[in-house]
């Protein structure tokens, strides 16, 4: 297949690594981190780069997209010609770890401990995802303005309580992938995340999401195919997470 990736460059070594092994033929354009503190910005950008592969005039077969929900930044994204294949997640964490069970092992219970990874440390500049309010923290899709919106007041108040539980964690969790743990960047999480008053944790992550989807193994339940004139929205749950559109 003739496949067109746009991810964020968080993930650039480990998709560098898994384009080395895809047997398809992959064109690649990456995002910058920072634009996940915008996620209407960064929503805009994906779809222009979306418009401005349908309109080069090369054929793909399908254009995958290396994110989660992000924050809604990739609610309403749509292709008008191209099916879109897009991880089934709310965010990079459940990507870096494998798979959303791993997500609801580690992260279920305090959904909104700030992890990193060698991607954030090397293209971030800071250790921990800065969300949109410029706190160190997890973003999710499930914003409470969209729950709004999507089910009403009382029903988002109920699934905004039950995703987001009070813990008072106050650890920070390290994903370390075998392809990047040389770089070293765990131990450079450990001496920032104790100098913030965190309890640094580490988690193995694994690369096989990023794998499958470069390789074209697309299993309806960790990724969604959006066809065509579709768009992407969210489901806001642990399991589906989003679905497509007409």
């Amino acid at each position: 297949m003739h496949l067109k990736l746009i991810s964020c460059n968080v993930f650039q070594r480990e998709t560098s690594w898994c384009l080395a092994r895809t047997p398809h033929v992959i064109d690649v354009e990456y995002t910058e981190l920072g634009e996940h503190a915008r996620s209407n910005g960064l929503r805009q950008l994906i779809q222009s780069r979306i418009d401005a592969t349908e309109a080069s005039g090369k054929h793909y077969d399908a254009i995958l997209l290396l994110f989660g929900l992000c924050g809604n930044a990739t609610v309403g994204i749509q292709a008008r010609r191209t099916p879109l294949v897009i991880p089934r997640a709310h965010d990079c964490c459940t990507i870096l770890l494998g798979s959303k069970a791993k997500f609801t092992e580690h992260f279920g219970a305090a959904p909104s401990t700030p992890f990193s990874s060698a991607g954030y440390i090397e293209r971030g500049s800071y250790f921990l995802r800065t969300g949109d309010d410029g706190n160190s923290a997890v973003e999710y899709g499930d914003s409470y303005q969209a729950l709004v919106e999507k089910y009403g007041e009382e029903d988002a108040k109920y699934i905004w309580a039950e995703m987001h539980p009070d813990h008072g964690d106050d650890k920070a969790v390290f994903i370390d992938l075998p392809q990047t743990s040389h770089l070293g960047y765990a131990k450079e999480f450990r001496t920032k995340a104790a100098a913030a008053g965190k309890q640094p944790v580490e988690l193995p992550g694994d690369i096989r999401l990023i794998q499958n989807l470069l390789n074209g193994e697309w299993d309806p339940k960790e990724y969604l195919r959006v066809p065509p004139a579709s768009a992407i929205d969210g489901v806001y749950d642990w399991d589906e997470v989003m679905r497509a559109k007409p």
